[in-house]
């Protein structure tokens, strides 16, 4: 009896124990009796956090595509796989079966294959949020090749960046896309990148929005001819359990995005269990991850999740404030959502409109709610909870990254109980450890410290794309033997987790990661501009947002400071993405740096918070002067 699928809390105490103790039968026995394999393992588990060396289920030869289509096509053949719902809400839903599912993938795999791609090469997907993304997901998985999808709110820069990194192959863009009221021209962002990547052999560009857009001959194709012409049978290729399934790049605390590598079976296994018990799936649920699958999220809970357990999961391409902001409320009621799950900045931007958009809406489908992203505040969750759950659906508050493939710690629905801010208990086979600045562990409750996990999950990363270096040294060499997560957290009287936030140079806004050397390299690159400094500060809607100050070659008198600003966010969305866009620029004179010439950012974290009464000691500062100064003009 695996407990794959847990019902009260005494089981997952029971399931918790076993799990770690015998962790190696514990995820063999999941593995073994819920999906399917070509080749069983000769080993469960390898691993050295020293070197660092992960491998599960080594030896173990399979298709992931077969676990989440083909396993379901005898007994769920009609059962709508993929229900998507477009921007336009006038525009009908579509409601593709795991039959239907099966077909696209393997035609979009066959024209893969007649354009040269093959086992391991590296396919970027840059597309909106429409059935076109999944399906060339997966069709990249059904041939062996290693997807790389880039958010596409990204700009060309960014895109470029993250195709030269992982030598892309090809590219699968659309003509534009649509965005509330907006269209996006994604075809020319996508020419603009390519001018600086020499690798790119083709580009495959689904007609979505009927722009004009330049092709180049040879290079570019209308995607749905190539589809019309292809067969809708392809072998799935048989993968090793360690083949890579894909690279996903997140914001470092360096310039250089990371590309995180997530390999095949250690990865299906945990994002089906995690999906099966956190949001306790049941048959004939319809299962709504709001998140884009350009990101982590999207990966594990719109798509490999979900098909995995033969779910119907929800793909919506608009915004929730289009054409109004009941249009997540709409959507619940129209295909009667038992699980939504969506970001603490949705839920606050919901919130400030009031309950009115939940008026009249029939939301009694709901079994389930989940956050994800950030931590979500006691505000924000009281909201979610009483007016969109009625108190009768749980909040999961769900915490993990891009790097742990899956959920790590978060509540199982109708097993723990929930407490508002906590994701509250580790998930099945999860070990965390809270960590003090001399690299001792904490024990027991009531205290708090820096998060890591001693012991490998499925799940888990493998390494940095060609930079098993930096892999080693990001996550393995502040403790020693432990994962570290870069986040800090507090354990509670009964063992409780409560996130308390990034203790590195990333800033979570929005549910964003975003590291603030990149964006300070992007405005450094204005020609006005000497040196920067980025720091959150709280934000109602975005959680956190950036507060820049900006230093001026010369006293910059000359200069309309306002047209500076825009011009230094506009850098920034050219390189990274309007995502990053600042929402304060201060200029001063100089920042405030130690003798060693390091910027204090502490400082001008807490200026920027408004905190002036409690900036520390500022003495031992270079120029100490410089906090008077800008605190004065802090933009508060």
């Amino acid at each position: 009896m695996s407990h794959y699928h847990i019902k009260h809390l005494e089981e997952y105490y029971q399931v918790y124990r076993k799990s770690v103790r015998n962790p190696e039968i514990f995820w063999e026995e999941i593995a073994e009796e819920h999906f399917l394999w070509r080749k069983k393992w000769d080993k469960v588990l390898d691993w050295n956090f020293e070197t660092p060396e992960i491998k599960w289920f080594e030896g173990a030869q399979l298709n992931i595509t077969e676990n989440c289509i083909d396993r379901h096509l005898a007994t769920r053949g009609n059962k709508t796989a993929l229900l998507f719902e477009p921007n336009d809400p006038t525009e009908a839903a579509q409601h593709i079966t795991f039959q239907e599912l099966s077909e696209r993938v393997n035609k979009m795999a066959n024209v893969l294959k007649a354009k040269g791609v093959t086992k391991g090469d590296r396919v970027c997907i840059y597309l909106p949020m429409i059935p076109e993304l999944a399906v060339s997901v997966l069709a990249c998985a059904r041939i062996g090749a290693i997807h790389s999808v880039v958010f596409a709110g990204f700009s060309a820069n960014a895109l470029a960046s993250r195709i030269n990194d992982s030598d892309c192959k090809l590219v699968v863009t659309s003509d534009g896309s649509f965005r509330g009221e907006k269209t996006i021209d994604l075809k020319g962002i996508v020419d603009n990148a390519l001018e600086d990547c020499p690798g790119i052999e083709a580009v495959l560009v689904v007609n979505r929005i009927a722009s004009e857009v330049q092709m180049k001959d040879g290079m570019d194709h209308w995607l749905q001819p190539l589809l019309d012409e292809a067969s809708a049978e392809c072998q799935a290729e048989v993968m090793a359990a360690e083949d890579p399934l894909f690279i996903l790049y997140t914001s470092g605390s360096t310039g250089k995005p990371k590309g995180i590598v997530h390999t095949t079976a250690g990865y299906m296994v945990y994002t089906a269990y995690t999906f099966k018990n956190i949001f306790q799936y049941r048959e004939n649920d319809v299962f709504w991850c709001t998140a884009d699958i350009g990101w982590i999220t999207g990966h594990s809970y719109i798509v490999y999740g979900p098909l995995c357990n033969g779910a119907t999961t929800v793909m919506f391409e608009g915004v929730p404030s289009y054409p109004d902001y009941g249009r997540f409320w709409d959507i619940v009621e129209k295909h009667k959502v038992t699980q939504f799950y969506t970001a603490p900045t949705a839920i606050r931007a919901l919130a400030k409109e009031g309950v009115a958009h939940l008026q009249n809406r029939d939301l009694s489908s709901i079994k389930v709610l989940g956050s994800v992203g950030e931590p979500i505040n006691e505000e924000a969750w009281h909201w979610y909870d009483d007016n969109v759950g009625k108190r009768k659906a749980p909040i999961v508050d769900t915490w993990w990254q891009t790097e742990t493939g899956g959920i790590m710690i978060s509540p199982i629905p109708f097993v723990t109980p929930t407490k508002p801010t906590y994701a509250t208990l580790p998930f099945i086979g999860i070990q965390p450890a809270l960590m003090d600045e001399q690299g001792e562990e904490i024990k027991g409750n009531q205290v708090d410290g820096r998060l890591c996990i001693k012991f490998p999950w499925p799940g888990m990363l493998r390494t940095i794309w060609r930079n098993h270096e930096r892999f080693k040294d990001t996550y393995f060499s502040a403790y020693k033997g432990m994962y570290f997560t870069g986040d800090g957290a507090l354990r509670d009287e009964v063992g409780y987790y409560r996130i308390t936030g990034r203790v590195d140079d990333v800033i979570i806004v929005s549910g964003h990661n975003l590291g603030t050397a990149p964006i300070e390299d992007a405005i450094n690159e204005h020609p006005a501009v000497s040196e920067s400094a980025i720091v959150g500060f709280p934000h109602d809607i975005k959680g956190n947002a950036l507060y820049g100050y900006v230093t001026l070659k010369d006293s910059g008198e000359s200069r309309d400071h306002n047209n500076l600003r825009k011009e230094i966010n506009q850098i920034i969305t050219e390189q990274i993405g309007p995502i990053a866009k600042l929402e304060k620029i201060q200029f001063t004179n100089a920042l405030p740096k130690t003798r060693s010439g390091k910027i204090m950012r502490r400082i001008l974290r807490k200026i920027a918070q408004g905190e002036f009464d409690d900036l520390g000691d500022t003495s031992t500062l270079l120029n100490p002067e410089v906090v008077e100064e800008i605190s004065k003009n802090a933009i508060v």
